[in-house]
C-alpha cells in the first residue's frame, strides 16, 4: 500500500453512440440553429450542451460521438440529452442508442518524485527520450492503458474502457513505483 494516497481525476470520456438509422443533419440545423455545421469542412453536425458539458458529433449515418464527460455515466447522459433535444425538435427516433465507451483519459498526481531513468529500466515496455519528450511512456497491459509518467510524480492515463480500470492502472503503477524504490516523497 503506498506511503501517499493519489489524487486521481478523470478529465474526458469519449463515448460512441449508434443509432442505427440516417438522420438528416440539415433538419437538425433547422430545429437547432446553435449547431455548427459546415459540411464542406468536415461532414459531422456539432450539438453541444452545457449540462453536462459535452460535444456530440452526429453523422448522417446515425453515428454519434460525445467528448468532454468527466464520467460514463455523464456521457450516457449527454447522448440520451442530445437525442432527447433531437425528439423534440420534429426528428424521428426510432430505437434507442448503443452506446460505447471508447476512452477514457484521466490525470493523477502520486504526491512524490521519480526516478524516470531507472523506471525505464524496470517497467519495461517503456519509451523515454528526455530530449524528445520529458515524460516516460509506460504500456501497461493489464489493464491496458498507455501512462505517460512525469518526475514531478504527475501522469496521464489514457486508453482505459471503464473508470475502473484507471483507478486500478494508477494504484498498480504506484504499487510497482514504490516496491522497486522509483518514487520518492519528500
Amino acid at each position: 500500500m503506498p506511503k501517499v494516497k493519489a489524487q486521481i481525476n478523470i478529465e474526458n470520456v469519449v463515448a460512441s453512440a449508434t443509432l442505427n438509422q440516417k438522420v438528416d443533419l440539415n433538419a437538425v440545423v433547422k430545429g437547432y440553429p446553435g449547431v455548427e455545421y459546415r459540411p464542406e469542412q468536415f461532414p459531422g453536425l456539432v450539438f453541444r450542451l452545457k449540462r453536462p458539458k459535452t460535444a456530440t458529433l452526429i453523422f448522417n449515418s446515425g453515428k454519434m460521438v460525445c467528448t468532454g464527460a468527466k464520467s460514463e455515466k455523464e456521457a450516457r447522459r449527454a447522448v440520451m440529452k442530445v437525442i432527447k433535444e433531437l425528439k423534440k425538435g420534429g426528428i424521428i427516433i426510432i430505437s434507442k442508442p448503443e452506446l460505447k465507451i471508447q476512452n477514457i483519459v484521466a490525470s493523477a498526481s502520486l504526491g512524490g518524485m521519480i526516478d524516470l531513468e531507472k523506471s525505464a529500466y524496470t517497467l519495461g515496455k517503456t519509451m523515454y527520450e528526455p530530449e524528445q519528450f520529458p515524460g516516460l511512456i509506460y504500456r501497461m497491459d493489464g489493464p491496458k492503458v498507455v501512462i505517460l509518467l512525469f518526475a514531478s510524480g504527475k501522469l496521464v492515463c489514457t486508453g482505459a474502457k471503464k473508470e475502473q480500470d484507471v483507478y486500478d492502472a494508477v494504484h498498480k503503477l504506484h504499487n510497482i513505483l514504490e516496491e522497486q524504490q522509483l518514487i520518492f516523497y519528500e
